[in-house]
């Protein structure tokens, strides 16, 4: 096994098939992002660097998981930036492709994964090609980076929970492991989007995470508590969640006794955010 870089080394930069197998070497860990690299990111690949020879990171802001209308064309572009945190965590290789190195036959030809009844709930039922978008993209670099391990935060759970089925029914080989979520200092899950918020917002979007903690405060009252009460600190704020859900691990029915997953989306101004927590709702 190769050293890791020491903290502050230049990563490499591939932009093309040839330039990424070139630069990999011995066992892979892969952290995929979008770029717009915060904390939370930084954390994510601080967990990946021990679990290879050669560290991934992976910067590509996807088309195809952007509905029309989204944020495309908005999403934060960073570079310069990102390296320099790729560079503090150890990164021994940015993987940064062009739109023709991930999508050779264009957008509108490409081979895509469908995501099934899970790609279909929550997430999917708000937003119907994301999941489709999302597996797509992260199928091709698996393919084209041939990762051991690869990494995801738990603020996009059903994400994770959706690759994880993807590599184990795909047969792909690559090990899936969920980072908990990284948080600012009064609860909010960081996220690349969170700059989009006002002074304001800001306040307001910290209320997701408080409706967690309350939900995970009711648990030993069952599952309905659990919701009543996550509900209660929403309505306080004036949140309108696209969602507020209790689930299993799997996204499936949750069940008293068992670990549960508490799930929310909701809007604050313009922007749409995501959290979530693990907990073990009581009641018979």
């Amino acid at each position: 096994m190769t050293s890791a870089p020491a903290p502050g080394a230049t990563p490499t930069v591939a932009r093309t098939r040839e330039e990424l197998k070139a630069a990999l070497n011995g066992t892979v860990s892969l952290v995929p992002t979008m770029g717009a690299l915060h904390e939370g990111h930084a954390r994510l690949l601080e967990h990946a660097r021990p679990l290879g020879a050669t560290l991934v990171a992976s910067i590509f802001v996807n088309p195809t998981q952007f509905a029309p209308g989204e944020d495309f064309d908005a999403y934060p572009r960073t570079f310069e930036a990102d390296l320099e945190v790729c560079a503090e965590a150890g990164v021994d290789v940015v993987f940064a492709p062009t739109g023709p190195t991930m999508y050779p036959s264009g957008l509108r030809d490409t081979v895509t994964v469908d995501p099934g009844p899970l790609g279909a709930i929550l997430e999917g039922e708000m937003r119907p090609t994301h999941f489709r978008g999302v597996l797509t993209v992260v199928s091709k670099l698996f393919g084209l980076v041939r990762p051991d391990v690869a990494m995801f935060g738990e603020k996009d759970y059903q994400q994770l929970a959706l690759v994880r089925q993807m590599s184990r029914e795909l047969a792909l080989g690559v090990e899936i492991v969920g980072c908990p979520t990284v948080r600012e200092a009064d609860g909010l899950a960081m996220s690349s989007r969170n700059r989009f918020l006002s002074d304001s917002e800001r306040q307001t979007a910290a209320c997701l995470s408080a409706a967690l903690r309350a939900g995970v405060d009711a648990a030993g009252d069952g599952a309905a508590a659990v919701l009543a009460s996550a509900r209660t600190v929403l309505d306080d704020a004036s949140i309108v969640p696209d969602y507020l859900v209790l689930t299993d691990p799997e996204l499936g029915e949750a069940v008293p006794g068992e670990e549960a997953r508490l799930l929310v989306a909701a809007r604050v101004g313009t922007t749409r955010l995501l959290d979530n927590t693990a907990l073990t709702p009581g009641g018979p």
